[in-house]
């Protein structure tokens, strides 16, 4: 498929002198009023190197640019419009998108190249709620959107299975926990030890010396802290496990921070023989003053490693295992400065892969305007949305199709999908304020409306007689039949997939596909009651088909890539 952008910079750039075609394609624009065409370039920024103004380039240019692939061209205002010769467009766009099938909008950009990515990560012995489905899902859409365009991806889950927090738990469990009580409710009765231990330390402050030591104890190999410690990381997979299920997320390892715990000790010698480890009160820590940073701490003064510690290991060992081409680390934006020293602190090591490290930070997770803490026990688990949301779905089911097959299966697909696509569909910098009403909201722009005009294209496919379709769509006939405005609307929309997925890659936003997604069903759905499909004339009827057709592969791709499922029938 002709990459219209691409096409038309390189025929302007071929005419106008001292331009790039990356540039000239940047500053391409798609109208949104169809009357100022169908690709518009603004000629403001070419006016001061050509010393003219941009209405005269413009006129220049429409005078100069002759090409099969133009219908007509206009000069308004200093904007070239180009309008595409329709059925030229039409007929290859939906040769193309029936041709490639599960592969549209795919490229080999990543082409023998590796992208790790570090997501989820959630803590050991403690529910799996709200806030960890944003890493989860967000890290889940860049792996398959980086995999569509090629990427050789490795999706790592960090887990939290190391640190105080432990201490804490083996102090908690000793003092108020019993093995019965732990088998019987598994990771709720580790969270209840949990909280009971922060309240009791507020008025007994030596509890979290026995933690900090019994941490120290474990980093020191003693057996029994360890078989505890084990034995709550088993409870908590399992647990994690039921939601990963749920979700349809899978990772390629589950290496947690305990992983490295052997690998730190060289690099705490390297960073040493670099002279960059300085000692402050008995710590060790990296000074990042000259980067207007804080110290990164690397050894507490009994010792005990810090999350730099093993973020760093984790990193200098991901680059010698993996030798990516960018390693994504899916947290929060409150751990933005902890990022920044670690990028900052590899640099100042030489390594050369620094400048392939990147944060992908998202926005936090609050409660009708409270935080959530796990040691008030002020969570909402994750499980508990996904439940409710699946059984709001069946409800709608038995109201409104009782008669459908599979309902289960499809409510889990529709209710999941609500909870995925609730996340994903803003910009994922933005803080999210929980609240059921909203998460469970399946009118206007959700995973659900997607989902509906999925199975909607399906439906309409079902019901036509398909025989001879598929040779009709290489035809003239097609691109002569879909000269209407919503369909024009449809197919303009198909084209922008490829570009909007390279997007959301670059910029690291799923978000912009979950917009392209309602973006293409509100534009499919005004087609759908504007043009009636079904016609009597054969001609029409194959070219329309074709286009549903289209849709149908295009929304169930763009689905898959934010790990949504397409069911056929809702």
């Amino acid at each position: 498929m002709l990459n219209y952008k691409q096409y038309f910079a390189e025929k302007i750039t071929s005419v106008l002198t001292g331009f790039e075609v990356q540039d000239m394609m940047a500053w391409m624009e798609y109208p949104a009023n169809p009357d100022q065409g169908d690709l518009s370039l603004p000629c403001f920024r070419l006016s001061k190197t050509l010393s003219k103004s941009p209405q005269v380039i413009a006129e220049e240019l429409k005078t100069t640019l002759k090409d099969e692939h133009i219908d007509e061209m206009n000069a308004v205002s200093g904007y070239l419009n180009i309008f595409l010769k329709k059925s030229t467009f039409a007929e290859s766009l939906i040769r193309h998108i029936s041709q490639a099938g599960d592969g549209y909008g795919s490229q080999k950009l990543g082409h023998g190249k590796t992208v790790v990515i570090d997501y989820s990560s959630p803590n050991i012995a403690k529910p799996f709620h709200v806030g960890h489905l944003r890493s989860t899902v967000i890290g889940n859409a860049l792996y398959h959107i980086h995999a569509f365009l090629g990427y050789n991806c490795v999706g790592i889950n960090h887990l939290g299975d190391w640190g105080t927090q432990f201490g804490k738990l083996i102090v908690a469990y000793q003092l108020w926990g019993s093995k019965e009580a732990v088998t019987l409710r598994a990771i709720d009765e580790l969270l209840d030890l949990y909280v009971k231990f922060h309240e009791e330390a507020q008025k007994d402050p030596a509890l979290e010396d026995q933690a900090r030591s019994w941490f120290t104890k474990m980093e020191q190999g003693d057996q029994e802290a360890l078989a505890l410690w084990q034995w709550f990381i088993e409870i908590s997979l399992t647990e994690f496990q039921k939601i990963y299920n749920l979700l349809g997320v899978k990772f390629d390892a589950f290496q947690g921070e305990s992983f490295y715990n052997d690998k730190m000790e060289p690099v705490i010698q390297e960073l040493k023989e670099k002279q960059l480890l300085v000692e402050d009160e008995g710590a060790l820590l990296v000074r990042l003053d000259d980067f207007g940073m804080a110290p990164a701490l690397m050894l507490k003064k009994d010792g005990s490693s810090l999350y730099h510690t093993r973020d760093l290991t984790a990193a200098i060992y991901r680059a010698g295992k993996y030798e990516f081409e960018k390693l994504i680390y899916v947290t929060d934006y409150a751990q933005n400065l902890h990022f920044q020293q670690l990028f900052k602190v590899v640099e100042l090591m030489d390594y050369a892969w620094s400048s392939k490290l990147e944060h992908v930070p998202f926005g936090r997770v609050s409660i009708e305007g409270g935080s959530l803490s796990t040691r008030k026990g002020n969570v909402i688990r994750l499980e508990n949305v996904l439940e409710q949301s699946i059984q709001k779905i069946r409800d709608v089911i038995e109201a409104r199709n009782p008669n459908l097959a599979n309902k289960a299966i499809v409510a889990e697909q529709v209710g999941i999908g609500a909870v995925i696509f609730n996340d994903l569909s803003a910009n994922r910098i933005k803080d999210i304020d929980f609240s059921w009403e909203e998460a469970l909201n399946f009118d206007g722009e959700t995973g659900p409306y997607v989902q509906y005009t999925y199975a909607r294209t399906c439906s309409v496919l079902k019901k036509a007689v398909l025989a001879d379709r598929h040779a009709m769509q290489t035809n003239e006939v097609v691109g002569a039949n879909l000269h209407n405005k919503e369909a024009m609307a449809v197919m303009k929309m198909l084209y922008l997939f490829t570009e909007k997925v390279e997007q959301a890659m670059v910029k690291l936003e799923p978000s912009i596909v979950s917009r392209y997604l309602i973006d293409l069903a509100q534009a499919f759905n005004r087609f759908y009651h504007a043009c009636y499909i079904l016609v009597e004339d054969a001609q029409l009827r194959e070219a329309r088909l074709a286009l549903v057709q289209c849709v149908q592969i295009t929304l169930r791709n763009g689905l898959k890539l934010i790990g949504l499922q397409a069911p056929q029938e809702i």
